[in-house]
């Protein structure tokens, strides 16, 4: 049996994943693949404790709350890497809604490479596609000025965060080579690179096995 081909799905606030990621759902099942989907929050059974020091962090910013805020991160994607993952059915796709790559766009005093470490360090699922979904950041900030909950961020409360916090982003994804997906036009084409970006990945799994290759 094939076992499970992972995607994260990472990005700054805004930036339209959680629509993108329903319209890849829908194109793949189209296709009749199995898919399923997760979120990082939904899955974690300590995010109570972590948030509660992220918000201790927004009032009183320091390197070392901001690297325990990591690594509770990091502790908690490793549970979900051995109590979740492994429990998806073979043959599937799982789309998840942040990963580790996320820890790019929001941190600020620790840089990507420590966070990388501690993730890799406690045995963190890589998945098997990156993909990075970006916008101008005044295009995702007016995005969320028009939604009901606005932003929802913890972390990101102004125009100037949320141009580093994509910045930053950016910096990652061409550093570590995950695909970059810019969804600003028709969210279709954005749909299709990332469906087209899956497909890559599962064909050399679907390849025929020659025994005088």
């Amino acid at each position: 049996m094939t076992r499970p081909l992972f995607v994260s799905i990472d990005g700054p606030k805004g930036t339209g994943k959680t629509t993108l990621l329903e319209a890849v759902t829908k194109a793949l099942r189209a296709d009749n693949k199995k898919v399923i989907r997760l979120c990082e929050k939904k899955s974690d059974p300590y995010r109570g404790e972590t948030m509660a020091l992220v918000n201790q962090l927004v009032r009183n910013p320091s390197r070392d709350l901001e690297l325990r805020v990591c690594e509770r991160f990091a502790e908690s994607r490793a549970w979900i890497s051995r109590h979740v993952l492994p429990r998806q059915p073979a043959g599937s796709i799982i789309l998840i809604d942040r990963w580790y790559p996320s820890d790019a766009a929001f941190r600020r005093s620790v840089a990507f490479d420590e966070i990388l470490r501690l993730n890799l360090e406690r045995n963190v699922q890589v998945p098997d596609l990156h993909v990075g979904v970006v916008t101008a950041p005044d295009t995702s900030w007016a995005r969320a000025a028009a939604r009901t909950r606005g932003l929802g961020s913890t972390v990101i409360h102004s125009l100037d965060e949320q141009v580093a916090c994509t910045e930053a982003f950016e910096r990652a994804v061409a550093e570590h080579g995950w695909v970059l997906c810019r969804n600003e036009g028709a969210i279709v084409d954005a749909t299709r690179q990332i469906v087209a970006e899956i497909d890559g990945v599962l064909r050399p799994r679907h390849r025929p096995q020659c025994d005088q290759c």
